[in-house]
């Protein structure tokens, strides 16, 4: 399976609480929701839809599971909500139990075993695995070497500070930019894929 990253991101580089004020307000963050001002339906919207779409399953970190179980189940009926509820969904962590995993076809990888189960699931035969939001665990597969492609819609705002992906660890990492969009509020929806050996 190929790992691929979906991230609403920043000019400077922040990906946090794109969806709401209170989803994610760690470090005094406030400006949680900022994406949805230069939200477009057609190339935003289809963007996203394409990836879920070539995705075999999920991968999250806790919080961005948490969050995403919190909602998506009470919208079933919607088609988009019925096709993430029926995806299959791994969760990388240390603190939630089996027992805790309401959201259906969501499976545990144990936090101690993130990279290691992570890496077994790629070399699975199938679509992608796709993870959206999840900064900590995207930076901890970046910085291994895990990540096959990243999509990043890309807005025109900078945010001043907040998570981000980029693993800061002094190391370069080369990228091809596969394919860019831009849209009428200024988004670019960019595919970039890693440069082997560069």
């Amino acid at each position: 399976m190929r790992i691929v990253i979906s991230e609403f991101i920043s000019l400077d580089g922040v990906v946090q609480a794109p969806g709401g004020p209170e989803e994610d307000t760690d470090g005094g963050f406030a400006h949680g929701g900022w994406s949805h001002v230069f939200f477009d339906p057609e190339t935003v919207g289809g963007a996203f839809a394409d990836a879920i779409s070539k995705a075999d399953a999920l991968l999250f970190g806790r919080r961005t599971w948490q969050t995403m179980a919190g909602a998506w189940p009470e919208r079933a009926g919607d088609p988009f909500a019925d096709q993430m509820n029926a995806i299959r969904k791994y969760v990388v962590t240390g603190t939630l139990g089996k027992e805790e995993l309401t959201w259906e076809n969501t499976t545990r990888i144990p936090g101690e075993k993130a990279v290691a189960g992570v890496r077994e699931l790629r070399e699975n035969e199938g679509g992608d695995l796709l993870v959206m939001g999840s900064p900590t665990l995207v930076r901890t597969l970046l910085g291994e070497g895990l990540v096959d492609e990243l999509r990043l819609m890309i807005m025109p705002v900078v945010l001043g500070g907040g998570k981000t992906i980029f693993p800061p660890d002094g190391e370069q990492r080369t990228l091809e930019l596969v394919s860019s969009v831009t849209t009428g509020k200024g988004v670019h929806v960019c595919t970039y894929r890693p440069v082997a050996g560069a």
